[in-house]
């Protein structure tokens, strides 16, 4: 049998292997049981031996390049040192997980519903009268022109002196914010089904309240006020539907797995996603707090826009694109 057809064959093995590393960072050898552990170390040595061997036969440096990273991951389980390592600390937030969400299809999916109907929400709203008012009701319309009726900088009376609150707004925010994801995240959990239904709503609503505010006198209001922490903000919920979703769908397909066990899996691999989410939720509602209601001038807020927008590109398109041969998840 040829090395390379030999090494496909023990793929199963490596996705045992790394499946128990994640067990093992995110719960310790201690609590997974002496057959499981003597079974890493099993699966730890043939990896090393795969891995010789792929060194040996020149095979795709894609699948080389795995077999290093998941040998180092099993090494430091096996043989860790309970003082923080900055560097594989590094290595985690800038590799491995930027990899995890660049190869997470629940994502992908989340991704793509969300800012397809955004936009399609969006234009029809723009250029199709009536439509945002069907999408989502007169009195809301009514509320949002009548909320950025007067110019950011000086708003007077409650609204004014909610604004000027920079710290309170701040915390309202990240409330708010926090709030939105754990409802994308929560209804994600109804068989992932519930996650389809958020995401689509979230997006028809956003988009279709978007595309009007293009129509109306107080769009430079709205505008100015939303650029800024637009793109963490709705990446965000994108990210908590997607975490929902990995969950909900993992009580469907459980993979032979008890359906307890295998949302106890689909939980370590969602959290990637969901510390993401959280992230640039708070994130979005510093900026939210601070920066979109100042006086600073619009080209300040729309270049915060576009470096946040290119970070998000940067971490999870450029540092995710797959360079370990992992398929996608």
């Amino acid at each position: 049998m040829k090395v390379a057809a030999l090494l496909e064959e023990r793929r199963e093995n490596w996705r045992e292997l790394e499946w128990l590393c994640g067990q093992m960072e995110s719960r310790g050898k201690r609590k997974l049981g002496p057959m499981i552990v003597a079974r890493f170390g099993s699966l730890y040595r043939s990896t090393c031996a795969d891995l010789a061997l792929a060194e040996a036969y020149n095979l795709p440096p894609n699948t080389v390049a795995y077999l290093h990273q998941l040998v180092g991951r099993a090494h430091n389980q096996l043989y860790r040192s309970k003082a923080f390592d900055i560097s594989r600390w590094a290595h985690v937030m800038l590799y491995e997980v930027p990899q995890r969400l660049y190869r997470d299809n629940y994502l992908r999916v989340a991704f793509v519903l969300f800012w397809g109907l955004f936009i399609a929400a969006m234009a029809l709203s723009a250029f199709s009268p009536g439509f945002a008012e069907r999408a989502i009701g007169k009195e809301q319309i009514q509320q949002l022109e009548q909320m950025y009726a007067e110019p950011i900088a000086t708003r007077t009376g409650s609204a004014g002196s909610f604004i000027n609150n920079r710290s309170g707004m701040a915390g309202f925010y990240i409330w708010h914010n926090a709030g939105i994801g754990l409802r994308a995240f929560a209804l994600g959990l109804v068989f992932g089904v519930g996650g389809l239904i958020i995401t689509s709503s979230n997006a028809l609503v956003l988009g279709a309240s978007f595309g009007h505010m293009t129509t109306v006198a107080q769009r430079e209001n709205f505008f100015e006020f939303v650029t800024a922490h637009g793109p963490f903000e709705l990446n965000a919920i994108v990210l908590s539907a997607a975490a929902g979703m990995r969950l909900g769908f993992s009580l469907i397909d459980t993979g032979g797995l008890s359906r307890a066990e295998s949302m106890r899996r689909a939980g370590y691999e969602a959290l990637p996603t969901m510390c993401a989410a959280l992230f640039l939720f708070v994130m979005a509602a510093l900026i939210e707090g601070f920066l979109s209601p100042s006086a600073a001038p619009y080209w300040v807020k729309a270049g915060v826009a576009v470096v946040s927008s290119g970070l998000l590109a940067f971490y999870f398109v450029i540092l995710g694109n797959p360079r370990s041969g992992l398929d996608a998840t």
